[in-house]
């Protein structure tokens, strides 16, 4: 069973920044490309960054620069590297894997950059 575990997540002033980790489980991590997202409050879902098993990483747009995906295939984890947090990266932050035709989510984890 895959299971998606997110943590890291808390309350931080602007500018500051914040450490994502989520730990798999139930998948041949080496092979899968992980993700991440997030939820704004009164927005849908949007995606964030990926990594691929060979390491290649993508990002939306705007989030270029500020936040760094990583991925830990010794221990079964995924980061994300946060940094120069602003208000409206308030939110909550899921992991993600398309894993054999089926999409997976952690429960999330909330981030809250006060300003």
């Amino acid at each position: 069973q895959v299971r998606l575990v997110e943590s890291g997540g808390g309350l931080v002033q602007a500018g500051g920044s914040l450490r994502l980790s989520c730990a798999a489980s139930g998948v041949n991590f080496k092979i899968a490309t992980m993700g991440w997202y997030r939820q704004v409050p009164g927005m849908q879902r949007e995606w964030v960054a990926t990594i691929s098993s060979g390491g290649g990483t993508n990002y939306t747009d705007s989030l270029k620069g500020r936040f760094t995906i990583a991925r830990d295939n010794a221990w079964n984890r995924v980061s994300l590297q946060m940094h120069s947090l602003k208000p409206e990266d308030t939110g909550v932050y899921y992991c993600h894997t398309f894993y054999y035709g089926r999409n997976f989510w952690g429960q999330g984890t909330q981030v809250t950059v006060s300003s």
